[in-house]
């Protein structure tokens, strides 16, 4: 077997949020990355210059979920136990809010001239962003919560993992239910598709990630890969890598294309997190990895990988 080297170097720590930060959102071809935290606040990092955040966005509830608007250069914060607020990122003033939910607001996708918004409810809101947000419809097909979304362009799927272990395959077109998949023995807390959306990979509270087909959404493989819940995936800019952050406080890179393990990023070896690693976001900037944990920090690596 090919050896693959991958050489992690933590080259910053960030703080100044007062909470857990829980969710990473940025374009991949910026050096610009946005948290937001328990502590309410939605702040700005450029990872040219990542000592000091400006903040966009403060309000009154915890943010779980944000979701980057770049068609209209907008941020979609999602305000727990209320709704969602637009606010435009170059005048960094809001310029509409929308009461959506009693509950916890786990995660935002933008497709087009929607946001998809997953709920503690068990539903997915559909959300009309042009001009004066409007909701098109509510998606619930179940009593627990919405977790996590990912958009598949190509086939215009929609797929949303949820807090009764299954996975339900969304048509874009409609909104119709196209297909439930089980496999998960948990909570799902992520799904994603592959950058050439002819996978969709899935992972959560049973410390698995469950790799299925985009045609049939066939299992092709399923691999064990933290001792702890899942929170998220991410994949790297050239999309033949992924990482995965988990409870367990670690962050491990993977191989796309066989999901062999390549390295494994914690406090023990490279001063990583102390807590919980929430959220990921891989930067075409340099090839730099954020990510945010319990501990109220964001960390800055660069990755380099050689095949």
């Amino acid at each position: 077997m090919k050896r693959t080297l991958v050489t992690i170097k933590k080259t910053a720590t960030l703080t100044g949020h007062k909470d857990c930060i829980y969710t990473l959102v940025g374009a991949k071809d910026s050096q610009i990355t946005y948290s937001g935290a328990g502590d309410g606040m939605v702040v700005a990092w450029d990872l040219a210059d990542p000592e000091v955040g400006q903040m966009i966005a403060k309000v009154p509830n915890s943010v779980y979920a944000l979701s980057l608007d770049e068609a209209r250069n907008q941020m979609i914060i999602g305000h727990n136990y209320d709704g969602i607020h637009l606010v435009d990122l170059e005048s960094r003033q809001e310029s509409y809010s929308l009461k959506l939910t009693s509950a916890a607001i786990f995660d935002i996708q933008v497709f087009e001239n929607h946001c998809f918004v997953a709920t503690g409810e068990g539903e997915v809101v559909v959300v009309d962003i042009v001009n004066q947000p409007t909701i098109v419809k509510r998606l619930k097909l179940s009593d627990k919560s919405a977790r996590t979304l990912s958009v598949n362009p190509v086939d215009m799927h929609l797929a949303v993992g949820y807090s009764d272990h299954l996975v339900r395959i969304f048509d874009l077109k409609d909104f119709s239910l196209k297909k439930e998949v089980s496999g998960h023995s948990n909570s799902v807390f992520t799904v994603r598709y592959t950058p050439d959306f002819q996978q969709l990979i899935t992972a959560g509270r049973d410390a698995h990630f469950k790799v299925w087909d985009t045609i049939r959404y066939e299992l092709k493989e399923s691999v064990v890969a933290h001792m702890y819940a899942i929170n998220h995936i991410d994949f790297s800019p050239s999309g033949k890598h992924f990482v995965t952050c988990s409870m367990d406080k670690a962050i491990k890179v993977w191989d796309l294309q066989t999901f062999r393990l390549l390295k494994v990023i914690d406090k023990a070896r490279h001063a990583g997190h102390g807590t919980s690693v929430n959220k990921l976001f891989w930067s075409g900037y340099n090839n730099q990895l954020v990510s945010a944990s319990d501990d109220r920090t964001l960390s800055v690596w660069d990755i380099a990988i050689e095949d």
